[in-house]
């Protein structure tokens, strides 16, 4: 034993990192939200079409699947904090592209290199918080970790009413701008590589005077193992792909969506500048509700499933909400409060309820595979639903002269609802019969000892 052992990090010094670290990683999820707001604006007055302004998000998904690849050996290589700060660059350069011309192919390339960057800093900030925090204390960590991510999201989505001056320079009776809210997310690309320059300081200086805890362990993808996962795994992400292939790429078109359909009740085509820009900012505050529910519903929904079990039950619920509310939003005149936050809490159930289920269908030693498949396939699915509904909205010509065009899209999205019962069906089947892994049964009464 060392004759003079290291004192552990203090209270304050590990919950310092977490707001640094936090704060770095909300960077790139505004940067990545950013574009939410823009899409009418994109096509209005720079000549993008729905499936061009898809593949903005659809290229940061192809870049994802390839930082699932290479992105945890890089961690393992160099480290956390060099790691960090080398993502937190790449966050700000796809930013810093995005922004520099009003052309499809560089803001395309700008995403891409986007999705190298983003996706390997949430690896990266999950790995770094296991060497500060342990147990229950990690739990509770990352939840906050994921709350100020998400806040990023909610300020991205209502940059168009706390940022008014930036999207109309020139006041609400002159032409929007589509550079200036982009600048913005590379103001947050800064903050976040500023962040992970200050986490990399108290990192270093921790080494030197703390005992450290060691880094997580980094989801990696073996081949080897893809092909012995159980069927109860299969099922659980089949359920992943379908509820956030019809969530997330719903997000990148929703603003629009919801712009001409609140315009749609207030003289479409005849509505003034001031109304415009008025509906705009509610769409705004509609698509945050998506990010706002799950911030509260999902550490509720865990307790709750913790408690009672009956996994699959929960998923067949969470697929019954969705199957209606993309119909609800097309065809009916309901306020949009309702679909949303259905939405919402059919949202929350995939990282209370499935993620979480992931660890009692695989073996320990396996876990950083399964992981690493399930999010990889989630990407493909974002960037075939993000291309599918931008293919859509232009067969059907959506917008405001034509709101009805984006029903179709709503009825991909709704039939993701149907296929997700069906899974959730085969799954409450296959849990309850002879190869069962407790998921209706397991809870936390229960696994006390």
């Amino acid at each position: 034993m060392p004759d003079n052992p290291r004192p552990q990090p203090s209270t304050f010094y590990r919950w310092m990192v977490l707001v640094f670290i936090s704060i770095a990683m909300g960077g790139n999820y505004y940067i990545y939200d950013s574009i939410n707001p823009l899409e009418r604006i994109f096509i209005d007055h720079l000549g993008f079409t729905a499936t061009q302004f898809a593949w903005l998000n659809s290229s940061y998904s192809v870049a994802a699947v390839a930082t699932l690849l290479i992105g945890g050996i890089i961690i393992d290589r160099i480290g956390t904090k060099k790691a960090l700060t080398a993502f937190a660059i790449l966050c700000l350069l796809g930013a810093l592209l995005t922004a520099a011309r009003g052309q499809a192919p560089l803001m395309i390339a700008g995403r891409t290199v986007l999705g190298l960057g983003a996706e390997s800093m949430i690896v990266a900030v999950t790995t770094a918080l296991a060497k500060w925090f342990r147990g229950k204390e990690l739990s509770f960590a990352l939840g906050i970790n994921l709350t100020i991510a998400r806040l990023a999201s909610v300020a991205a989505d209502n940059s168009p009413t706390w940022a008014h001056s930036v999207f109309y320079p020139q006041g609400s009776a002159g032409p929007p701008n589509w550079r200036g809210p982009l600048l913005l997310a590379v103001g947050a690309g800064v903050l976040s590589l500023a962040t992970a320059l200050v986490y990399w300081l108290l990192e270093t200086s921790a080494e030197k005077r703390y005992e450290l805890g060691r880094a997580g362990e980094v989801d990696k993808l073996e081949f080897r193992g893809i092909f012995r996962f159980n069927i109860s795994y299969w099922l659980v992400v089949g359920l992943c792909f379908t509820f956030y292939s019809a969530i997330f790429p719903f997000r990148t078109f929703a603003i629009d969506f919801f712009t001409n359909k609140l315009l749609a009740a207030h003289g479409g085509v005849s509505a003034s500048e001031a109304v415009r820009i008025l509906m705009h900012k509610q769409a705004g505050f509609f698509n945050s509700l998506l990010p706002l529910s799950a911030m509260v519903a999902t550490p509720l929904f865990g307790l709750l499933v913790d408690r009672v079990g009956k996994r699959a039950w929960f998923m067949m619920f969470g697929s019954l909400l969705l199957m209606p509310v993309y119909l609800m939003m097309a065809y009916t005149n309901i306020s949009l409060f309702v679909p949303v936050s259905l939405m919402g809490i059919a949202f929350s159930l995939i990282p209370a309820v499935m993620w979480p289920s992931v660890a009692y269908i695989v073996d320990q030693s396996r876990l950083g595979t399964a992981y690493a498949l399930m999010t990889l396939i989630q990407q493909i699915g974002f960037f075939l639903l993000n291309l599918l509904i931008g293919n859509a909205n232009d067969y059907s010509h959506a917008g405001l002269d034509n709101p009805g065009g984006y029903a179709l899209g709503m009825w991909i999205f709704s039939i993701l609802g149907f296929v997700g019962l069906a899974l959730a069906i085969l799954l409450r089947i296959r849990e309850t019969g002879l190869h069962g892994h407790g998921l209706e049964t397991i809870t936390t009464a229960k696994s006390v000892v």
